[in-house]
């Protein structure tokens, strides 16, 4: 992070969000008049910012919506996650990520096919789609999207001579799923390099993958979320679940959860935790990403890199879905057997190339027949996941009723573990 920029930027946005949001401003009510460093502030609880942040009657944002975008991004049908965009916010964002994206492979003339989501207020098409369109490599765009079937999606790459594919890797181990039953088309020779985002990568998807595309670069397409915004790019010194940060736009760090305090030595793993320099109408100031990361480069690199370490606390990632655990907890309050004492961990898998969740529940006196009504309950709240399963995507849920004594807890601190990643194991 650049230590100017940030000196300059801070002070004045907190400052801002202070006076224009009533959420911050309750916050940070005790706190110095001026904040000169951002340890000053408290890390943001993600329950609390989301509470504050409703359409109508929400404290969180710092203005009216008058211009810009509205997306979702989180939540259940019945506690849906909105993140606000100023069209000025929104085209700083995108533009920022635009040059980041510009050093991950991408060559002038290239066509690119996008087949990220659209509709019902997901953002990732239209932000691929704006990206690529302030992107300084000169590129051809094939707005395909990821709902279109594997077959047209194969038909669109072949006949348009896409070099690129850009999306969610369910989306492309779909794709592969239906060239090894059609055959592959040496059209598709054209394809050079596939940049994904919104889940990890495994080493077993590469394989089929560049088993398919032979000669194929595979890479992230770049570190962002429609709620934190900007948090890293990949440039091709970086190697998987690597990225550098956004000095000019962003303040990434990665946070000791048990000392809050900001780890700054190569190798230790931590919270990651993002601050947005430029976002003003929806203020974003030390939010929890929900992932886990610890630095490589050293301390004072210019653009440092860091590792992606699998998700924290904050959230289930299974492929593209995001589960969060009051909502499942809402879920599991709907049901006798599962209220009062009854806890709850979230385990996140990756077998026969697809993501899944094991939802593991301490009550060993419950009866296992709630399972399925639990799963059922669980898919109703969150119709994506139910989605994504019927198109054979992600594995289905999965419910292990153990005693309470068997929920992991963190060793340090003795806080039962919210969310379990397993799929880096």
């Amino acid at each position: 992070m650049s230590m100017e920029i940030s000196r300059k930027i801070l002070p004045s946005l907190i400052a801002f969000a202070r006076k224009n949001s009533p959420f911050y401003g309750d916050l940070y009510r005790a706190l110095p008049e001026t904040i000169h460093a951002i340890e000053q502030l408290p890390v943001l609880s993600q329950q609390a910012f989301w509470e504050a942040n409703r359409l109508e009657g929400g404290q969180l944002l710092t203005g009216a919506m008058h211009d810009g975008i509205v997306l979702k991004s989180g939540g259940t049908t019945g506690n849906p996650k909105f993140s606000v965009f100023s069209r000025t916010d929104w085209n700083v964002f995108v533009t920022a990520f635009s040059r980041g994206l510009a050093l991950g492979g991408l060559q002038d003339g290239d066509r690119v096919a996008n087949l990220f989501y659209v509709g019902e207020l997901y953002g990732s098409f239209l932000f691929t789609h704006k990206a690529l369109e302030e992107c300084p490599k000169r590129v051809m765009q094939l707005p395909i999207a990821g709902a279109t079937t594997p077959g047209d999606i194969y038909r669109f790459i072949t006949e348009l001579k896409a070099t690129v594919l850009a999306g969610v890797p369910t989306t492309m181990m779909s794709l592969v799923d239906h060239i090894d039953k059609v055959g592959r088309d040496p059209a598709a020779s054209t394809v050079r390099l596939i940049l994904f985002a919104g889940e990890a990568m495994y080493p077993d998807q590469r394989a089929r993958l560049e088993a398919c595309f032979p000669g194929v670069e595979i890479r992230s397409i770049g570190y962002a979320s429609t709620d934190a915004g900007l948090l890293g790019f990949a440039d091709l010194s970086c190697g998987p679940n690597e990225f550098r940060c956004y000095d000019d736009d962003a303040l990434f760090e990665i946070i000791d959860e048990e000392t809050g305090s900001p780890i700054v030595a190569p190798g230790i793993e931590g919270l990651a935790v993002v601050t947005a320099l430029r976002r003003h109408l929806m203020p974003i100031l030390r939010y929890p990403v929900g992932d886990r990361a610890s630095w490589v480069d050293a301390h004072g690199t210019a653009h440092r890199k860091f590792l992606l370490r699998g998700r924290s606390d904050e959230s289930a990632r299974v492929g593209p879905v995001t589960l969060y655990p009051e909502d499942v907890r809402s879920v599991l309050a709907s049901f006798p057997a599962c209220q009062g004492a009854c806890d709850f961990q979230l385990l996140t898998i990756h077998r026969e190339g697809k993501d899944g969740l094991i939802l593991r529940i301490g009550n060993r006196n419950a009866d296992p027949a709630l399972s399925a009504q639990i799963i059922a309950a669980i898919y109703e709240h969150r119709p994506m996941y139910a989605q994504l399963l019927a198109q054979g995507k992600i594995l289905p849920i999965d419910i292990e009723w153990v005693d309470a004594t068997a929920l992991e807890i963190n060793p340090r601190s003795g806080k039962l573990k919210r969310v379990i990643d397993r799929r880096f194991a």
